[in-house]
């Protein structure tokens, strides 16, 4: 069938995580769906998604003129991030603000720690420039900029040494940007060789020190993603050279290569922001739209609520200690995967991650050289997952999981069994915590939600955090090792427009929250005129953000019907506040702090062909697994594409695939829907 649809609509996504490279190709027109994962190459992500590219071809016969979009999720500017390898940065302020980005909020890191320090800005203090202006709260000019000035910063430009890129971030430039344009057009062309990124188009909002230091992070990235997407687009445009090349962006919608190279601190989310989309396109295919996703990869765990089938948005996030203020969707992050190492630390107590092994050398059963026990050698050693990975790519040594399991029993005086199940029990823990940051902690009952685990481990575990949890029911979609990487292919293309526009929520303001709102959706409505000409079913969403008077925070809420409706837009937010805080004033006064709009248009994405066996075919093999310390279980192991839809598997089962491997403990049941997803009911929780 796959050679009969060469040259008829392939999409591919590819989605570069810390250990595998993992990609999903899709006919539009067929359904056929076609998987493949490769090792990745943290030195250089690009060429793993090359090599990977070739192999997908190869082992599918796929023609690259067949190839109408490549769509990506990168970790390029996350591994920046948390490396600090990023470019020699500098930044231009408003005089007597240099240092507003080492004060910050003036919030410690770890409050019970009195010797951990922020970390130090992107800039330092000696690449940070004053100039003279000052622009007021109402956007009216107190301090005019000279030309002279603008002179003399650009020699104080000149001087500066190795400084590659230069963000500037002036007072109040999100109401009145004129100041900051002035700079960056007379640095352009002074200096074309520097990368400016300036805060009143990275984010045009207030809060100075979220502002600025988006701003700085994104001037901070440009140069390495730059050269990243400029280098890997050429490769794929020689591979691919019909395609349309998207770029994710962490608010969950595909941007252009050009703006990923404009705004890199937009992709600071990206891989994760894919797998909650593919989360919720694959609860949509069974039905279900309450989900908390549990994105387990080798070196992370990601986690996510969905509602209604819709990802929940913040608009405020910190990685690697620095604050971005953009939309995004709401990721809780946590040091536990495959490949978190288990260790004794100084209270001669066993602790699991955040270090990890990573890709290289990987856990111990790899063979690449990996010394220190971790949470797959663990699963090895529980007889949980297959000695075959990735379709044979990936040989599993037992006896390298048996043997530094054995050592760290040892050094804790317990038997191996009882510390694997503890490092499995650790692991769980801290992917529970995650889960009740994005759930409890908010307000929401996780028993009202179906738990989705995906990544390469996260059918090892979801039963246990399931449990832990309460949660009666898990949906494993169709192939959950590369979900991030389907949701690349269920993405449209999106982009966000945000304006300034605070005002009492009464009548005297409504006019000038409407005009705001007017001018937003005009602005939407061009992009997807310019830019998503080929795209179907555009529209544009407008929202607002509405606090109570006094409050520090605002929160979003969208409107589809008549924005002059006074009484709707309170309802609106009352809703909004008695939702997210479990309460609300119906008579305290509101006010709109900014109006947002998202556009967005749907690309050409198909249907999988959910085609299944006709007939269940018999077990590929029997293991001996431990889900208690008592004794280890007959398991018997069966490969997922032989199980037909409408099966009914009671545990304890063990279910192989290519990407991933799902196991179903003792009292649970596991049944084969219409999509072709798995649904595992829990009993006694």
């Amino acid at each position: 069938m796959l050679d009969s649809d060469r040259g008829q609509g392939w999409i591919v996504g590819v989605d570069v995580g810390g250990t595998f490279t993992d990609f999903s190709a899709r006919n539009v027109r067929s359904g056929a769906m076609v998987v493949h994962k490769r090792p990745s190459t943290p030195a250089d992500p690009s060429e793993a998604i090359i090599n990977g590219f070739r192999e997908l071809q190869e082992k599918i016969g796929l023609d690259g003129t067949a190839v109408d979009r490549f769509a990506h999720g990168t970790t390029v500017a996350t591994n920046a991030l948390l490396q600090r390898k990023g470019a020699e940065v500098g930044i231009v302020t408003t005089r007597g603000f240099r240092d507003l980005l080492e004060i910050g909020r003036q919030v410690r890191p770890s409050i019970y720690d009195l010797q951990i320090d922020a970390p130090p800005p992107l800039a330092a203090r000696h690449n940070r420039l004053e100039v003279t202006e000052r622009v007021g709260y109402d956007g009216g000019v107190i301090a005019e900029l000279d030309d002279a000035a603008i002179d003399a910063l650009i020699e104080e430009i000149a001087a500066l040494d190795g400084v590659q890129s230069l963000a500037i971030c002036l007072l109040f430039s999100f109401i009145n940007p004129d100041h900051e344009q002035r700079i960056a057009a007379a640095i352009r062309k002074a200096r074309p060789d520097l990368y400016v990124s300036i805060s009143s188009e990275v984010q045009p909002e207030f809060r100075e020190y979220e502002r600025f230091s988006t701003a700085l992070i994104n001037a901070f990235l440009q140069p390495e993603v730059s050269r990243y997407m400029d280098r890997l687009q050429a490769a794929i445009g020689g591979l691919a050279p019909n395609a349309r090349f998207g770029i994710f962006q962490s608010s969950g919608g595909l941007m252009s290569v050009a703006k990923a190279a404009q705004f890199p601190v937009r992709t600071a989310l990206s891989g994760p922001a894919a797998g909650a989309v593919g989360a919720a396109a694959s609860g949509a295919a069974s039905g279900i739209g309450n989900l908390i996703t549990l994105d387990i990869g080798g070196t992370s765990t990601d986690v996510c609520l969905i509602r209604d089938g819709r990802t929940e948005i913040a608009h405020v996030r910190e990685i690697a200690g620095f604050r971005i203020r953009l939309p995004m969707v709401d990721i809780h992050t946590v040091g536990a995967g495959g490949g978190s190492i288990a260790q004794i630390g100084a209270d001669g107590l066993m602790k699991v991650g955040p270090e990890s092994a990573g890709a290289v050398p990987g856990p111990a059963c790899y063979g690449k050289g990996g010394t220190k026990p971790t949470v797959t050698d663990a699963n090895v050693y529980l007889g949980r997952l297959p000695l075959s990975l990735a379709g044979g790519g990936l040989m599993i040594d037992p006896e390298k999981a048996r043997a530094v399991v054995e050592e760290i029993a040892a050094d804790l005086g317990v038997s191996p069994v009882r510390a694997a199940l503890g490092i499995a029990g650790i692991a769980t823990s801290n992917m529970t915590r995650a889960i009740r940051a994005v759930s409890t902690e908010k307000g929401h009952d996780p028993r009202d939600f179906t738990l989705m685990p995906f990544g390469g481990a996260g059918g090892l575990h979801a039963f246990d955090v399931a449990k832990a949890l309460g949660i009666r029911r898990i949906l494993v979609p169709r192939a959950p090792g590369i979900l991030c990487a389907d949701g690349l292919l269920e993405a449209e293309l999106q982009e966000n427009f945000v304006a300034a526009c605070r005002a009492t929520l009464d009548a005297a303001a409504l006019p000038r929250i409407v005009e705001a709102a007017q001018q937003l959706d005009e602005a939407g409505r061009a992009w997807l005129d310019a830019e998503a000409g080929d795209a179907s079913d555009g529209r544009v969403i407008l929202s607002l953000d509405m606090r109570y008077v006094g409050q520090n925070y605002e929160l979003p809420v969208e409107f589809s019907g008549d924005l002059s409706d006074l009484a709707a837009l309170r309802d609106g937010f009352l809703e909004a506040h008695l939702r997210s805080y479990g309460h609300a004033d119906p008579d305290a006064p509101v006010e709109v702090v900014n109006v947002r709009a998202k556009a967005l248009a749907r690309l050409l994405q198909g249907r999988a062909d959910a085609t299944g066996p006709a007939e269940l075919a018999a077990p590929v093999g029997t293991t001996k697994a431990w889900f208690t310390e008592e004794a280890a279980v007959d398991t018997p192991i069966y490969e997922r594409t032989g199980i037909p839809v409408g099966t009914v598997l009671k545990g304890p089962v063990i279910i192989a695939q290519f990407d991933a491997t799902t196991v179903v403990p003792p009292g649970a049941t596991v049944t084969v829907d219409a999509a072709l997803n798995l649904i595992m009911e829990l009993a006694n929780v």
